[in-house]
C-alpha cells in the first residue's frame, strides 16, 4: 500500500523531497528491497534511485544492507520522527548562537552606521511600506508597539480584540512599562468582552460603535489594515505603514474625538 499524494506532501516536514518520500514509504511497505525494486514501485528514475537512497541513507531515513545485490531496510518511523525532532533542534540551537554571537559583533555596528546613514538621505515621503502576510504584519505591529513610550491608539473589530488579546498582551505590557498610554476601541459583545477585561489589565478598553483596524503609536507612525479580518483568510493579511506625523496626528484627533463618547469596559473585580 502506497500513500496518496496529499500524505506524501506532508512529509516534507520530515525534511524529505518527493522523491525521498516515496522511496523511503515504498520501503516502508516492503521492508526490504533493491533499488531497483523500489524503481518500479514508486516511478522514480532508475538512474535517480540510488542517490536519492544515499540521501535517505545519511539522514538516518533507511540502512544500507550488507550483501549482494545491494538491499535497504527502513528505520522505525517513531524512531525517524525523534531523529528529525534532534536534528532541528541543533540547527535551532546552533541558529540561534550564531545569532547571539551577531548581536555583540562588529558587524552589527556597521549595519547600523549604514542604516542610520542611509535614513538620512530618505525622503520623508518615503517612510512607507505595505507587510504581507499575517505574521508579517503581527510581527511589525508588536514591534512598533514595544518601542512606543508616548501613546498607543488600538481600534479593531470584534474578533480582533480576541486577537489582540491572544497575540499582543506582551507588547501592550510592555509599551505601558515605558510609560505609554495604550488605548483601545472595539465592539464589545458577548463573545469578546472576556478578552477586553483581560485587556484592561494593560490599557484603556472602551466600546466602539464601529468598525476598524489601525494602529496610532506615538503620534507619529499609523498602520492600517487594508481589509476586514472576516475577509481574509486566517494566514492572510496585510497592512500598510506610514510614518508621518500629520496623517497620524490626523488620526489621533478622530480617534480622540470618539473616544470619549465611548463607553468603558469595566474590570472585572
Amino acid at each position: 500500500m502506497l500513500l496518496q499524494k496529499s500524505a506524501i506532501n506532508q512529509l516534507r516536514d520530515f525534511g524529505l523531497n518527493t522523491y525521498e518520500s516515496k522511496l523511503w514509504t515504498a520501503l516502508l511497505a516492503r521492508g526490504v528491497a533493491t533499488a531497483g525494486e523500489l524503481s518500479d514501485i514508486t516511478t522514480v528514475p532508475r538512474s535517480r534511485t540510488y542517490d536519492i537512497l544515499e540521501s535517505l541513507e545519511k539522514k538516518g531515513f533507511i540502512i544500507m544492507k550488507l550483501g549482494k545485490p545491494i538491499k535497504y531496510l527502513t528505520i522505525d518511523p517513531e524512531s525517524v520522527l525523534d531523529r528529525v525532532k534532534k536534528k532541528i533542534t541543533e540547527n535551532a540551537d546552533m541558529q540561534t548562537g550564531i545569532i547571539k554571537k551577531l548581536a555583540d559583533s562588529e558587524l552589527l555596528s556597521e549595519l547600523r552606521l549604514l542604516h542610520k546613514t542611509g535614513i538620512k538621505k530618505i525622503n520623508p515621503t518615503d517612510f512607507s511600506g505595505i507587510f504581507k502576510g499575517r505574521k508579517n504584519v503581527q510581527h511589525h505591529v508588536d514591534k512598533k508597539i514595544k518601542s512606543a513610550t508616548k501613546q498607543v491608539l488600538v481600534h479593531t473589530t470584534e474578533t480582533g480584540l480576541i486577537h489582540e488579546r491572544e497575540s499582543m498582551m506582551n507588547a501592550f505590557r510592555k509599551a505601558k512599562n515605558n510609560g505609554a498610554r495604550v488605548l483601545i476601541a472595539a465592539p464589545i459583545t458577548d463573545q469578546n468582552v472576556k478578552a477586553a477585561t483581560d485587556l484592561g489589565k494593560h490599557a484603556e478598553v472602551r466600546a466602539a460603535g464601529s468598525q476598524g483596524r489601525f494602529y496610532v503609536v506615538d503620534g507619529e507612525e499609523i498602520i492600517f489594515m487594508l481589509t476586514n479580518d472576516t475577509d481574509v483568510h486566517q494566514t492572510y493579511d496585510s497592512a500598510v505603514w506610514v510614518k508621518s506625523k500629520f496623517f497620524a496626528g490626523s488620526m489621533k484627533r478622530l480617534f480622540m474625538g470618539s473616544w470619549a463618547g465611548m463607553k468603558k469596559v469595566q474590570k472585572e473585580q
